[in-house]
């Protein structure tokens, strides 16, 4: 199954039973620095020869579903996917996790752990790595209208194994990845 069809399959199912809760769906750009301790010399280097780190830039899609409660918080779950590319690499991350938020005025505040699947391709090659890929996303989104949230910024930082001469093949010892995500953009919230 493609994860961009689970996706919207999950997106789909979320959205009869969002009559009373809360959803929230987006599409932001996103910017991605991945470094690592071990610069990767080999041919199926994913952040290049020689390199230690390395700025991927995409798309971030996905949405998420708070449960309705009393109390001042609110919890739910979301997924998301993100599409990055990078010096001729490519990146491909699908993540969910438990979401909570902490609402005040029309600052909504919010964290979640996640996990998830990462999959990455070097450059100038067809062969790609799928490993787990785990961290924590946080940040704020800023309520504008009715059905309209500003997310004013999201931060975050996860750790995965990705694509090098070690995955592929060859014998070199390159330890997993940082990722360290900043995104910004529109929410659209229902109902």
């Amino acid at each position: 199954m493609n994860v961009r069809s689970l996706i919207v399959g999950a997106v789909i199912a979320l959205v009869p039973i969002a009559v009373h809760a809360q959803t929230g769906l987006y599409l932001n750009p996103i910017a991605v620095r991945v470094s690592n301790s071990v610069a990767d010399s080999g041919l199926y280097a994913f952040l290049g020869q020689n390199s230690k780190s390395e700025v991927f830039y995409g798309v971030n899609f996905g949405g998420y579903y708070d449960f309705k409660s009393a109390l001042p918080f609110k919890a739910g779950i979301e997924m998301r996917d993100s599409i990055l590319h990078g010096d001729g690499a490519a990146l491909n991350q699908f993540l969910t996790g438990l979401r909570i938020s902490m609402p005040f005025k029309h600052l909504k505040p919010y964290i979640e752990p996640v996990v998830g699947a990462g999959t990455s391709r070097a450059p100038f090659t067809a062969l790609h790595v799928t490993r787990v890929e785990y961290g924590v996303l946080g940040g704020v989104d800023y309520t504008t209208h009715h059905h309209i949230d500003f997310r004013l910024f999201e931060l975050g930082y996860t750790n995965l194994i990705t694509a090098s001469s070690e995955t592929i093949g060859a014998s070199a010892t390159i330890p997993a990845s940082d990722l360290i995500t900043f995104s910004a953009g529109i929410v659209f919230r229902f109902p």
